[in-house]
């Protein structure tokens, strides 16, 4: 850094002197950084003046009125949308920005609800969105029970990405689901058939989908299965693979949604597991329903998403 000099050409100092010859030179800060200084001060001012800035009590000073304002269309809890104006904050920049992708986000979903749904997925720039809001739509509601790839979970929630709909797969079908929930039930057994019986049922249910089984046992199954002692038939249908009226599952593939048979590697552990559902019953295959939750269009969307982008529709 240069050293001042006064007009001798001595250099200026503060006039401190230690130990005769160590003095402190006088040298001023550069000019540049000088005016910096003095416009960071002024702006300080004046930000102080336009924006949020100093605590009061419990609130704090918001500027001037009128030019910090902030201007969005708001969406209360009952669905109206009231104009609001605030002062500058982050919070109601938020707000404004949020409201401003919901309105963006309106155009698409009153297209997807205007439209049949075969004509939404022929639609490659309403597929995409579809693609996009139905993700998230099904993960933040859907994704707790059928995972988050629609996969599902042995003994508790359906795969969605296969062939197999207890309710049906059509676009309706999943529509009626989604909208009114379902509540499927099976009675318990124990207290109607004999332990003896009940293995033999179980048998017969394997031998429908080509599993291990006893073959003898699984012949008496049949005349229970078909019978009015049992009366299996009756929900599951003369040839086991279900009624979708009424939700039954399909005993003649090798998709298990009640027990995890596939990892089953005995005939007698597999047969155990039968006859837990036959004896026990079931009442577990609940799904609440969304009407509530879910506005018309995000139900409608959410269908085409788990028809055509999970790929389990049919």
């Amino acid at each position: 850094m240069s050293q001042d000099k006064d007009k001798t050409g001595a250099v200026t100092t503060t006039g401190h002197r230690w130990d005769d010859t160590l003095e402190e030179f006088s040298n001023p800060l550069p000019r540049w950084w000088v005016w910096t200084f003095y416009l960071s001060a002024i702006f300080t001012v004046v930000y102080w003046l336009f924006y949020p800035a100093w605590p009061v009590g419990n609130t704090y000073t918001i500027g001037i009125p009128g030019w910090n304002s902030i201007n969005y269309t708001a969406t209360q809890p009952d669905g109206k949308e009231v104009q609001k104006s605030t002062h500058w904050n982050m919070r109601a920049l938020l707000a404004k920005d949020m409201n401003d992708l919901h309105a963006k986000q309106k155009q698409y979903f009153d297209k997807v609800a205007a439209l049949p749904y075969e004509k939404v997925a022929q639609d490659a720039e309403l597929m995409q969105f579809v693609n996009s809001a139905g993700k998230t739509l099904f993960s933040d509601n859907c994704k707790p029970c059928h995972q988050a790839g629609g996969q599902g979970k042995i003994t508790f929630a359906p795969n969605l990405i296969d062939d197999s709909w207890m309710y049906g797969g059509s676009y309706e079908k999943i529509h009626q689901t989604l909208t009114g929930g379902r509540r499927g039930f099976m009675p318990a057994f124990k207290e109607v058939l004999s332990d003896a019986q009940i293995t033999q049922l179980a048998n017969y249910v394997l031998s429908l989908s080509g599993d291990l089984h006893d073959a003898k046992a699984a012949k008496a199954g049949d005349a229970l299965f078909h019978g009015e002692t049992a009366a299996c038939y009756f929900c599951h249908g003369a040839d086991g693979k279900g009624k979708v009226e009424m939700g039954s599952a399909n005993l003649a593939d090798k998709i298990w949604l009640w027990v995890n048979i596939p990892e089953d590697k005995t005939v007698e552990s597999k047969v155990a597991d039968v006859k837990n559902v036959i004896n026990a019953g079931l009442n577990r295959g609940v799904m609440p329903n969304w009407d509530t939750r879910l506005k018309p269009e995000q139900i409608k969307l959410l269908t085409v998403y788990v028809h055509d982008s999970l790929g389990g529709g049919k």
